[in-house]
């Protein structure tokens, strides 16, 4: 009985899985069919296959929003918000784990209870202070900066769950055979928290290059200063938008991060598995 249960059951499961993932990516296949239409398909039919394929509106897109200045911009602020905030977190979290002090105990806690405060509630106050006050917003250093400010807390969390893991005695060891505290962490520690650190690195890769309301705050107009995102909102007028060229413009956008995603998925998975077991 079980085993006629199990096979009636088993296509079942296979066929709401793949009903669930199509629904899924059925976002992903709309905006990659009609980046090959004209306006007039996209609104006749958005659902229907375009008449011939062309590339006019990834030509177009590619010129309008100035591509390659934009994506340099991205790039530089995904790669050194990932890099900082990786680093800088994985150094706080093995101080906070390896020092017990009350201080250390308390600024940890703060850390972790800042998790919890929506970003909405103090982009005002940003804006207020870094641009009313201290004139320090349209720049991408800046955004940088201010990424690391709101990543670095979850990072800190996490890496603290690994650290615990991580015997004592391995680094004293390595301070007995004559390494500094620096090397100690990057030869010893910083080895054995691969896992957990690609698993943030690609969280953060995702964040940084696809954040769309942090940099409008801190880079506003600056034309170019403009990340991916902001450039792609070039193609929204007053009273109508360009769909095919913003599709196209998508398209543009996520495929970096959709082909890092799919070569890196799998540490994602094993990050998660190793951070419930810690």
């Amino acid at each position: 009985m079980n085993i006629l249960l199990n096979n009636v059951l088993k296509p079942i499961k296979y066929f709401a899985i793949y009903a669930l993932l199509l629904l899924f990516l059925s976002p992903f296949f709309m905006v990659l069919l009609n980046s090959f239409k004209t306006d007039a398909e996209f609104i006749a039919n958005p659902l229907s296959l375009p008449a011939q394929f062309s590339l006019n509106n990834f030509v177009e897109a590619f010129q309008a929003m100035h591509f390659v200045n934009s994506f340099m911009n991205s790039l530089i602020v995904t790669v050194a918000g990932t890099f900082l905030i990786v680093t800088l977190s994985a150094m706080t979290a093995h101080r906070f784990v390896r020092h017990k002090s009350k201080f250390n105990k308390i600024f940890f806690y703060v850390m972790v209870a800042t998790m919890i405060i929506p970003f909405q509630a103090i982009m005002i106050p940003l804006v207020g202070i870094y641009g009313g006050k201290l004139h320090l917003l349209g720049n991408k250093w800046i955004l940088i900066y201010t990424c690391i400010g709101f990543g670095v807390s979850q990072a800190v969390f996490m890496y603290s769950g690994f650290i615990k893991s991580i015997p004592a005695e391995l680094e004293e060891a390595a301070l007995i055979d004559g390494c500094n505290r620096v090397q100690m962490f990057f030869f010893v520690v910083w080895p054995l928290l691969k896992t957990i650190t690609v698993t943030l690195i690609i969280m953060n890769v995702l964040w940084l290059w696809n954040d769309y309301l942090l940099p409008t705050l801190v880079l506003g107009s600056s034309f170019k200063q403009l990340t991916l995102p902001l450039s792609t909102f070039s193609f929204y007028g007053s009273y109508s938008a360009d769909y095919t060229l913003i599709m196209a413009a998508l398209l543009m956008t996520m495929t970096p991060v959709i082909i890092m995603y799919i070569f890196l998925q799998r540490h994602i998975i094993a990050g998660i598995v190793n951070g419930a077991i810690k």
